[in-house]
Order: structure tokens, then C-alpha cells, then sequence
């Protein structure tokens, strides 16, 4: 491909997303001259030596799509145009230089380590060497550099600043030759590794790398961030700025105390900035609620200190990571939110947020977003982490063992009993269609059931104390009905037949004779073929989950209550000793 054809596609594909708003532009804008673009990084490095050899301000960027760009600036639109007309004028640059704006520009790989994709403008260079300058481009370079000598090579690797240094021996790192301490000291350690890293890239391993092979290594390393927009990104409002994949993320509404960057993207990544007032009883309590989101899933390291905390949560679908910290009275962070398998980029992604990551003045406004969409299950626009089944349990002895049913415990990745409480299955009986649960911490139920292991009276008053709404309220409620059989449709001996009308929440849930005795747990519905009417509910008798409790090691308390229990008291029972059994991925 010919210089000139290799340029007209690097100008099409840096461009052709921002088309509409070159028509926008303005005489304040801050532009650049774009002079080249090279099909690989080695020529695009050739090339801006030569150019920064004879001219001032110039800078190289990859454009995205394998292609890298060489330009100078940045400058005042008016500055900018006078140095194309007296470049091209003078046949410095090419014929068809054009104006540039920096949202084209990627990751900076000329000069090697810096960044000023959003330092000011320049005041346009007042004279250049023309004597020496490459004339019109043709198809090959007009200079060919040459790569400096070992003593050059050391020569110029002095002039290197310690964070300059530390980055080299992190790209090497990151390479897979370095595994030692980042301090930017160059010993024997960091020379075997420079030198192991040059004969694997095909140079002379001298172990003294020179500053065309530095560009090419801190090349690599960025490559990994190509295409992602990474660019310093200022929210006023927020009182943060601070580095950003702005190509694939972008700013779409605040809700204190949360400024939320929605995905834009192919990748599905999100950025989430924190800013609010507070003390550190409000950073603690921001800790807790942050676990309570989907977008931190329960796998991941988390660490939390007197005025800060990082919280990491990773499933098959996501990995998040949070930093929040306190200062002066102002709790501000983010949260990067990934996509799973992706992991290299995430790490570096974070990285770079981390480094950049500012506190302006002021914090969001606590009222920002208050008209947004409200409901029970979302904080501040954030979904709150959900069950994928919950079901009702009862306490059935006094260390908190809970008899449940099976359906509740099927698949689960993690039990719960009221939401916070981790729970292991002692016994499981599909059968039967009962499970005991031992909690993980030791509990103290402020009530146990009791039960009556004797048959029931048929056409009996019974009641059944459940979680209808699987969590919605906060506390289980009663759905009174009658025994209309001793056996299951088939004849089975060991369900009962109820009039009642439950809901999917209430099955596990006790069942109350008129005394408050428990005489059995009620089973969910069937979803087979047969569709029986609503108010026909089933119940596991008292003998069989004595049996299923024995075999777990678990002994049931018997009763010997009679007469009728007061409405209020049977209330109070059953909601002491019935509890939420959550299901969780």
C-alpha cells in the first residue's frame, strides 16, 4: 500500500466518528496538525524521530484499527491553520496535513511516556529548520534513523525520572521477563530482563534498552488499551476527574450520591463515581450497602480501614472493583464494572484510574436525581442483589436449625435465613419435599415450633405463617384456611389436604392447628400438567419431618397445648419462628 493510500484510510477511520462535529468547530478550538499515519508502530516511531529531529511539538497517537498517527500541537484553531499553510507552504510536511481534533487520538506512544492529550495549547513555534527537512513525502522515509549505540543508549536513558523508569520495569513485568521490585533502580535483575526482552524481540540484547526500543516496549504494553478512548474526563459536579474509557462508557444522569457512566460500547463496561459529604459512620455504611448491589457480586477480596475501602466482586458474568476513601469530610471513589474474561485490560484500565484519580472542590448534591425512578429493589439508581428463589422456613430446636422445603435449597449456591444469615442443608429429602438447614452463626429464635404429631380433626381451622411476597415485607404473615383431607389426591399418607389460599412465598412455612401447634409444612404447587383450583394447598405432616430432622441429628419438640390460641398470640409465634430462606447464585 502506498504512503498516500495507507494515510487516506488512517484519516477515515480517525475521523469518520466525529465528521458532525469538524462542522461545529470553533476558533477556540484545540486542535492539531496531523501530518502522518503509519500502518505499524516501528514506522510510525521512524517517522516521528525524524519529524522531532527538525520539529517542535510533535507527538504520536495510536488512531485505532492497527493504525498510528504523527502530529504537532496542540494550538489554538487560528495557530494551528498558520502552521499547516507555512508547513506545507515550505514542504516540511505532506500535501494532504490536515486538521485534527484530540477526541481521534488514543493511547501516546511519541515521545515515549508522556500524555498531553489535555495539557493547554501551544503558542505556534515562531520558526523551523527548513534546510533539513524532509521534503515532500515519498514513498519511502527520507531519513532512515539509526538506533543509538549502547553508550548513546545509556546516555539517554539518564535523562529518565524515577516514574519513567518504574514504567519500563513494569512493562517488562507485564511482558513476562521481570519479576522483581518496581523501583525504578536498574540493576542486574532489570538489565537480564531488558536483555531477555530484546532477544525476544529480535534486537542486539545488550541489556541497555535504547529510545526507539523503550517506544517499542511501552508500545506493547499500551497496546492492550487501543481502542478503548482512554481520556481524562472532569465532573464538576462530582468533584472527581480522573481517566476513563470513553469510548465505551459515557456520563448519563446523577443520583446522589452516585454520578452514573453507562455503558456505550460493545463491551458492557460502566463507571460509577461516588461523591458525598459524610463521616466515617457514613463510609461504613456506604461499605455495607455497596455489597448489597448486583453490581458487586459476593466473590472477591474486600478490605475496609478507618478512612477508606476496596471492595472486588466477580460472578460469570462481571467483575467489579471499588475505591472510596475519605478526606476532609468528603467520601468520593469509583466503581469499574467489567466484563468477565477480560481480565488484563480490566487490571490496566483500573490502573490508569487509579494513578489519574483527582478530588476537585465540592460533592454532588444530595438531592441530584431525587426524581428518578424509585422502588424498593433499587439504591440510587443501582439494582439491589436478588434472590433467585426465597421460600419460608421455621425454627425447629433451639440452636436455629430450620426446616424448609426442598425446592428452596435446589441449585443454590448460597442460603440465607433472613437475608443475612448463611445457612448449610443437614438433610435433604426431594421425596418428601423437606430440607433442614443448619445456620452458619449461632442463633437464638426468639421461638421454636412445637408440634403435634397427632392427626388433625378434618374440616379443622389450620393457618400457615409464610413470607406470601418472598421479602417484600418485613415480617411473615398468616393465611387462614380448613383440613379438608388427611391424604394427598393419590391417596398419600404422609400430605394433607388444605383449603387455602397461599402464594409461592409461603411454601416451607409452618402450619398452626387451632392451638398453635405445628402439624406439618406446607408444600409448594405442583406445576405439572394437572392445574388444581387455587385455594388447594398441600402440607407435609409433622411425622415426616420428624423423620427427616431425626436423620439429620436434629430432635423435635412436642406439644401439649390444647384449647383455642388467641389470634394475637398465634400471631406473634408464628412470626418469631418463621424466617426467609433465601436461594442465591
Amino acid at each position: 500500500m502506498t504512503r498516500a493510500a495507507s494515510f487516506l484510510l488512517a484519516f477515515f477511520l480517525a475521523v469518520s466518528s466525529s465528521a458532525g462535529m469538524a462542522r461545529a468547530q470553533s476558533s477556540d478550538d484545540v486542535v492539531w496538525v496531523q501530518i502522518e499515519a503509519q500502518p505499524s508502530l516501528s514506522q510510525a516511531l521512524d517517522r516521528a524521530r525524524v519529524y522531532a529531529a527538525r520539529l517542535e511539538d510533535v507527538n504520536g497517537f495510536a488512531l485505532g484499527g492497527g493504525w498510528y498517527g504523527i502530529a504537532v500541537g496542540p494550538y489554538r484553531r487560528g495557530d494551528a491553520e498558520q502552521v499547516l499553510r507555512s508547513y506545507v507552504g515550505d514542504r516540511i510536511v505532506p500535501g494532504d496535513s490536515f486538521i485534527q481534533l484530540s477526541q481521534a487520538f488514543g493511547q501516546q506512544f511519541w515521545p515515549v511516556g508522556a500524555n498531553v492529550l489535555n495539557r493547554g495549547v501551544l503558542e505556534a513555534p515562531g520558526s523551523v529548520d527548513t534546510a533539513a527537512a524532509p521534503a515532500e513525502p515519498v514513498e519511502e522515509p527520507v531519513i532512515t534513523p539509526s538506533d543509538e549505540t549502547v553508550t548513546e543508549a545509556r546516555r539517554s536513558e539518564s535523562a529518565l525520572n524515577a516514574d519513567e523508569r518504574k514504567a519500563l520495569q513494569v512493562a517488562l513485568q507485564w511482558a513476562g521477563f521481570y519479576n522483581a521490585a518496581i523501583d525504578g533502580a536498574f540493576g542486574r535483575g532489570t538489565r537480564t530482563s531488558m536483555a531477555a526482552w530484546q532477544e525476544a524481540n529480535n534486537y542486539e540484547p545488550t541489556g541497555v534498552l535504547t529510545t526507539l526500543q523503550r517506544a517499542a516496549l511501552i508500545g506493547q504494553y499500551n497496546a492492550v488499551l487501543d481502542g478503548l478512548g482512554l481520556r481524562m474526563v472532569r465532573d464538576d459536579k462530582a468533584g472527581i476527574e480522573m481517566m476513563m474509557p470513553t469510548a465505551e462508557v459515557g456520563f448519563a444522569r446523577y443520583e446522589a450520591p452516585f454520578a452514573h457512566y453507562e455503558s456505550t460500547g460493545d463491551i458492557g463496561a460502566r463507571v460509577i463515581l461516588i461523591s458525598q459529604e459524610g463521616t466515617q459512620d457514613t463510609l461504613f455504611g456506604l461499605y455495607e450497602i455497596m455489597q448489597t448491589l448486583e453490581i458487586v457480586p459476593l466473590d472477591g477480596p474486600r478490605q475496609r480501614n478507618s478512612t477508606s475501602f476496596e471492595l472486588v466482586g466477580q460472578n460469570a458474568r462481571i467483575v467489579s472493583e471499588t475505591q472510596v476513601s475519605l478526606q476532609e469530610g468528603a467520601i468520593k471513589g469509583f466503581t469499574l464494572v467489567w466484563p468477565a474474561g477480560d481480565e488484563e485490560r480490566r487490571r490496566r484500565v483500573v490502573d490508569e484510574m487509579t494513578k489519574s484519580f483527582a478530588r476537585l472542590p465540592g460533592t454532588l448534591d444530595p438531592g441530584a436525581g431525587s426524581d428518578g425512578e424509585q422502588a424498593v429493589d433499587l439504591v440510587s439508581g443501582l439494582q439491589v442483589r436478588q434472590p433467585k428463589l426465597s421460600r419460608s422456613g421455621f425454627y425447629i430446636d433451639g440452636t436455629g436449625a430450620v426446616a424448609t422445603t426442598a425446592e428452596a435449597v435446589a441449585a443454590c449456591g448460597r442460603l440465607t435465613l433472613d437475608g443475612d444469615t448463611e445457612a448449610d442443608v443437614l438433610a435433604n429429602d426431594p421425596a418428601n419435599g423437606v430440607a433442614i438447614l443448619k445456620p452458619r452463626a449461632p442463633l437464638a429464635p426468639l421461638a421454636v415450633a412445637a408440634f403435634d404429631l397427632d392427626p388433625p380433626r378434618l374440616q379443622s381451622e389450620v393457618s400457615v405463617a409464610g413470607y406470601s411476597y418472598e421479602g417484600v415485607l418485613s415480617a411473615a404473615t398468616l393465611t387462614f384456611g380448613k383440613l379438608a383431607d388427611l391424604r394427598g389426591l393419590q391417596g398419600e399418607e404422609n400430605l394433607n389436604r388444605l383449603e387455602l389460599k397461599a402464594q409461592p412465598g409461603d411454601a416451607g412455612g409452618p402450619v398452626f392447628d387451632v392451638s398453635g401447634n405445628v402439624v406439618g409444612m406446607l408444600l409448594p404447587r405442583s406445576e405439572g400438567d394437572r392445574s388444581l383450583p387455587e385455594n388447594v394447598a398441600f402440607a407435609l405432616d409433622g411425622a415426616s419431618i420428624a423423620e427427616v430432622a431425626s436423620r439429620a441429628g436434629v430432635a423435635l419438640a412436642a406439644s401439649d397445648r390444647t384449647g383455642t390460641a388467641a389470634p394475637r398470640d398465634l400471631r406473634i409465634a408464628a412470626q418469631d419462628m418463621t424466617v426467609l430462606v433465601s436461594c442465591w447464585e
